[in-house]
């Protein structure tokens, strides 16, 4: 008997033990249940029709409905105009507005979807609609979803994040083209169909080539432009407003030979060196592809305020007219020159036979902004060529340095054929060199920052 009564007694414990995992089981169940409803959701697919109606007073007329859900409401998006059942064109012309009313509620979709920095000061919550049957221009947001990851697997937020990207991904970034010799050369799309992610900080283009070295683009689906109360919304609505016709007492420009020739990291090296002399510096890059690294680098570096093209409201500068190039010079100088700095360093993208910087550099603009100039180059000879480049457009280089001083014996290569000093990039980060190379700054007075 006493045997019999442990065993019941196990399979009490062990049973009233399952009814208490089970009421807890439910209770969480309950709670999952609520966050469900509160949660908001997109469609994970492309929604299908799921009723024809037929209109009154015609036979042969009908409309479509759609349901999707949204944000979790089951929205039906009706089209306004009849359709013929019977036309199978037209039912198709009924699809693809249907497939319009998707977006009905186009800031909750833009909302949740990851937006690149190049779309960085664009003001997303007045999101009114999302147009298909617009031809894309240079510097209009498009809301598209990653179809399949190439060469850029990681999408650059306004907050310098990188974040991953996946299939299905919605992102919202902007159109523009591209010049870059050593990844891509990409155009703005004549429309609405599939197209590239052509750089990181979110430009989407049509890829005209690409290096060897580099695998395909990532491509994207477009599901149509951003449109506000005043039209397609462009990153040229959301530039920085008129500057001032200032500049300040110095101001350097960093140009290059080429791609990767070590142009933001002698900037970055400049004004440590001009901070170290306790001088107010601001920087801006005048030209390029929207991404934020060069910015923040410049920003870690001691700079502020930093600017760049994306605040005079360009995406990106290939393709630009010189006078748009100009604007954005003169529009960069005067909104940093108002902060009170006491020197600007300025990078100019590219290489020297870059169309747009071939242009600008050479540009009477140019030359009356600009007090003196670095070059960066990744070898000697390309040192030497650029250098004797801007002699012969009478434009003067104060120094050398970038990728060739990394070297030794380049730099002295470099150095034996140049007439101007080869400065690795850590002595260009000394007080003493910078003092040497512009003299100027021994007459601007310190403001007192720490060394």
């Amino acid at each position: 008997m006493l045997l019999a009564f442990i065993s019941y007694k196990d399979q009490f414990v062990t049973r009233v033990s399952n009814v208490i995992d089970k009421a807890v089981d439910l209770t969480m169940l309950k709670l999952h249940a609520g966050h469900r409803r509160d949660r908001p959701r997109l469609p994970l697919h492309r929604p299908t029709v799921v009723t024809r109606l037929k209109k009154s007073g015609s036979k042969l007329a009908a409309g479509y409905c759609r349901t999707f859900w949204s944000l979790g409401l089951q929205e039906r998006v009706m089209l306004s105009d009849p359709i013929l059942e019977q036309s199978p064109s037209l039912a198709q012309q009924a699809e693809q507005k249907v497939l319009s009313g998707l977006y009905r509620g186009p800031i909750d979709r833009v909302r949740l979807a990851k937006s690149g920095y190049s779309v960085r000061r664009v003001d997303l919550s007045d999101v009114s609609e999302v147009v298909t049957d617009v031809r894309p221009k240079a510097g209009d947001l498009v809301l598209a979803r990653v179809k399949r990851l190439g060469q850029h697997q990681h999408l650059e937020f306004v907050n310098g994040r990188r974040s991953r990207l996946w299939p299905g991904d919605e992102i919202v970034v902007a159109f523009g083209a591209r010049y870059a010799p050593d990844q891509y050369e990409a155009v703005v799309p004549d429309d609405l169909s599939p197209c590239q992610l052509v750089a990181g900080g979110g430009i989407a283009g049509r890829v005209v080539s690409r290096h060897a070295n580099i695998k395909p683009a990532t491509d994207v689906e477009p599901l149509g432009l951003l449109v506000n109360a005043q039209g397609v919304i462009n990153v040229r609505g959301a530039a920085l407003g008129p500057s001032p016709p200032l500049r300040p007492p110095l101001v350097v420009a960093v140009v290059g030979s080429s791609m990767n020739a070590g142009k933001t990291t002698t900037a970055a090296h400049l004004i440590v060196g001009l901070r170290r002399r306790r001088l107010r510096v601001g920087a801006a890059k005048v030209t390029g592809t929207g991404a934020g690294g060069d910015r923040w680098l410049l920003t870690d570096a001691g700079a502020s305020p930093v600017l760049d093209f994306t605040d005079s409201g360009f995406a990106t500068t290939a393709g630009l007219p010189l006078e748009a190039l100009e604007h954005i010079l003169t529009h960069l100088t005067g909104h940093i020159a108002s902060a009170g700095v006491d020197c600007l360093v300025l990078e100019v993208a590219d290489g020297l036979l870059q169309r747009e910087t071939a242009a600008l550099v050479q540009s009477q603009r140019f030359r009356k902004t600009v007090d003196a100039a670095l070059f960066a180059a990744p070898d000697a000879m390309s040192a030497i060529a650029g250098v004797d480049w801007l002699r012969r457009r009478n434009l003067g280089v104060a120094a050398v340095s970038g990728m060739v001083t990394a070297s030794p014996l380049a730099r002295q290569e470099a150095a034996s054929e140049l007439g101007v000093p080869v400065v690795t990039i850590d002595e260009l980060a000394t007080e003493k060199v910078v003092c040497d190379l512009f003299p100027v700054l021994h007459r601007l007075p310190a403001d007192g920052a720490v060394a």
